[in-house]
């Protein structure tokens, strides 16, 4: 079973840290950059006497050079750059530990009366850049509300706060109450439940079970001013717009997220998996969306293109379709049946059991995107997730990985398509370069922009499910045209002093 197996298979194969953030692979190595901020310019220093007032909150307060940045480290691309080169990505700062709710107001408070920054924090497994003070001031590190509060066993929910680690809580779920909330992101026992939230995560069974927005029911927020408020709260409602939505993906420019109340799944007992070859991705995503738009929602729906099927699978000649669901069992064998009727058209029929396996084995270790290649001291590599209609996507796949491929230094741009809906999917794209060290931040941002501007001109999604951070910061206007402009007065209206994670999603 794909949710049972998850929780007990070894993260990693063990290599991270429990209930607490991981550092990343560069960070285990290097120490702490001494040399001038790489993302930092003209941060905010936080003031003697508001220091003394922050403690007096009870919270923790680390002022250290060395605690900051490794209290700020994450697993962006653009900060190993950075931080390999000598310069620390955001070391003026101070970090505070808040231990529940009432800290999280009380230092909220006191930025807003003082004007202080302050970026939420916690598992740091954020790949834009999203948690990075870059105006300095405070780090506020949330990952001490770690509780499992509340389960409401007739509703299927849980109520656990924002802080907890994502094996944790599932651990917990599962083995306390037999549910799963079935979202299992790949980082997902570095990550904590409010990073999920803020960034709209995906798990990889988001096919059955949705994104982390189609999973939450309610939740509290401290908003910039130190108030905490509940939003959500109901499977549906129809007393005006959304107000949990709108802190859904904010990326903590609109609030703290401190607790969630989350719909919950009976643990599966029965799994099955197929897998088939296609001649092309063009031809495996098509089989894909008849799959989707027949009804069937199998849990997990993962197409290859050939050179990652070849890594992965040990299939380079082909494009594997992976397809694995659990539940009760007429379910299940229903969505096989359909399944097999699509793919046996055009693909050819794999092993399956062989092909879950490998996936299982390899699905939660981390730095997949540069697997298959030799690391040098200039190689980089990253992944890029976006989504867009079915009837794009496969000149969408083509456009970006030509247009990767054709940025000097570019090793190899790859893609498969992890989460499919009826109307189209999210495509995840692998990019890799490989050039003189000081040509990092060059070649990435060159990489970047060329795979953007095919999203952009496609009108494409530019993120499925990591957010948008500093690195998508750029393209933010293009992609909402006038809407940016309603995003910039709901940022106005909520945080008029702009001291929440400011410079993010591409506010300034």
């Amino acid at each position: 079973m794909l949710s049972r197996d998850a929780a007990t298979r070894p993260f990693n194969r063990g290599d991270y840290v429990v209930g607490a953030p991981t550092p990343p692979r560069y960070g285990r190595t290097t120490e702490p950059a001494q040399g001038e901020a790489y993302f930092q310019t003209d941060p905010v220093a936080v003031p003697a006497a508001v220091l003394e007032e922050l403690k007096a909150s009870g919270a923790e307060v680390l002022t250290d050079h060395d605690d900051v940045v490794r209290g700020t480290r994450d697993w962006w691309a653009g900060s190993m750059i950075g931080e390999t080169a000598g310069r620390p990505a955001t070391p003026t700062a101070v970090v505070v530990r808040a231990a529940d709710a009432d800290q999280v107001g009380a230092v909220m408070r006191i930025a807003d009366e003082h004007r202080i920054p302050v970026t939420p924090s916690a598992g740091r497994s954020n790949v834009t850049g999203a948690a990075l003070p870059t105006k300095g001031g405070i780090v506020l590190d949330v990952c001490a509300l770690n509780r499992i509060l509340d389960y409401d066993e007739k509703s299927q929910v849980v109520e656990v706060e924002a802080g907890m680690f994502g094996d944790v809580f599932e651990a917990g779920i599962q083995q306390r109450y037999g549910v799963t909330l079935g979202h299992w992101p790949s980082s997902y026992a570095i990550s904590t439940i409010g990073g999920w939230i803020a960034c709209r995560g995906a798990g990889q069974l988001s096919t059955r079970y949705g994104k982390i927005e189609d999973m939450v029911l309610g939740m509290d927020v401290v908003l910039p001013g130190g108030e905490e408020i509940s939003v959500g709260g109901h499977a549906r409602a129809a007393i005006g717009p959304d107000l949990q939505s709108l802190f859904i993906g904010s990326e903590g420019t609109l609030g703290v997220i401190t607790r969630a109340r989350l719909k919950a799944h009976k643990l599966p007992d029965y799994s099955r998996a197929l897998a088939y070859g296609f001649p092309t991705f063009a031809d495996g995503l098509e089989a894909c969306r008849r799959i989707l738009q027949s009804g069937a929602n199998p849990a997990a729906l993962r197409l290859y293109d050939e050179l990652e099927s070849g890594v992965q699978f040990d299939h380079p000649d082909t494009n594997v379709l992976l397809i694995a669901d659990e539940g009760f069992p007429e379910f299940v064998d229903a969505n096989m049946a359909v399944t097999e009727r699509v793919c046996s058209e055009s693909g050819a029929a794999l092993d399956g059991e062989a092909c879950l396996q490998r996936w299982l084995e390899t699905r939660y270790l981390t730095g997949k995107s540069g697997e298959g290649f030799t690391p040098s001291p200039g190689f980089v590599a990253d992944t890029l997730e976006m989504v867009g209609r079915w009837r794009d996507l496969p000149q969408i796949y083509d456009d970006v990985v030509a247009a990767v491929n054709s940025v000097p230094g570019t090793l190899a741009a790859s893609a498969h398509q992890s989460h499919a809906y009826v109307d189209g999917a999210c495509l995840y794209f692998s990019l890799r370069g490989d050039v003189q060290p000081e040509e990092r931040a060059d070649w990435y941002r060159a990489a970047w922009d060329a795979a953007n501007d095919v999203l952009l001109k496609a009108g494409a999604g530019l993120s499925h499910h990591h957010g948008v951070g500093l690195l998508r910061a750029p393209y933010m206007a293009d992609a909402l045209g006038g809407g940016f402009e309603v995003l910039r007065s709901v940022k106005r209206a909520v945080d008029p002093n702009n001291i929440l994670n400011p410079g993010k999603l591409g506010l300034a």
